[in-house]
């Protein structure tokens, strides 16, 4: 069993190295988790900040933040303040030494939480790059919580029926095609 276990993590390991698209495969999710752990390569991240338009006045949650490195990015380049949630203990550690050793523990927060149990009322931009069917369980709370003009991006996956105010796609440093939308809140909850 531990051979085979092993086994499957190498495979995987090789399919996200090798791979330019994104790569989800049950096998390896938690139940609890809203998706895998695949960290947003850091073109992604740098076009998805761009799009939301990060300033120093915006507060920037990250929902399955992993290693941080979104959050991080935002203190970073632009002096906003973040917020990063993740169910795993292991990746919310890694996100807070991520930060200390960036310099920007000061402007950002790590919380080990589920997701769907957060509260992200402050938020003036949320970040996602979770599955399509996440996104959808996330949009009514996201919806509810978040003031009128607050921004939503997602790496690769969309909203249901909830179009997004623009889609972006662009050539990663692989070749590979990525895609990032950005949606903003109106006061209405969508269920």
């Amino acid at each position: 069993m531990i051979v085979r276990t092993t086994l499957l993590k190498t495979v995987l390991a090789v399919l996200l190295v090798t791979q330019s698209a994104p790569v989800f495969v049950n096998a390896s999710q938690d139940p609890a988790s809203l998706a895998p752990f695949v960290p947003t390569p850091y073109q992604v991240v740098d076009r998805m900040l761009e799009l939301a338009q990060i300033t120093e006045n915006d507060v920037v949650y990250d929902l399955g933040c992993g290693d941080g490195r979104i959050v991080i990015a935002a203190a970073e380049l632009y002096g906003a303040r973040g917020v990063g949630i993740d169910y795993d203990p292991e990746r919310i550690a890694e996100a807070r030494a991520n930060a200390q050793r960036r310099g920007v523990g000061d402007l950002v927060t790590f919380i080990e939480q589920d997701a769907m149990q957060a509260d992200v009322s402050d938020a003036t931009v949320v970040m996602l790059y979770l599955l399509s069917s996440s996104n959808i369980k996330l949009r009514p709370m996201l919806t509810k919580q978040l003031k009128p003009g607050s921004r939503i991006v997602s790496h690769a996956f969309r909203m249901g029926d909830w179009q997004p105010e623009v889609t972006q796609e662009f050539q990663d440093a692989r070749g590979g095609t990525r895609t990032i939308h950005l949606w903003r809140t109106d006061g209405k909850e969508r269920p």
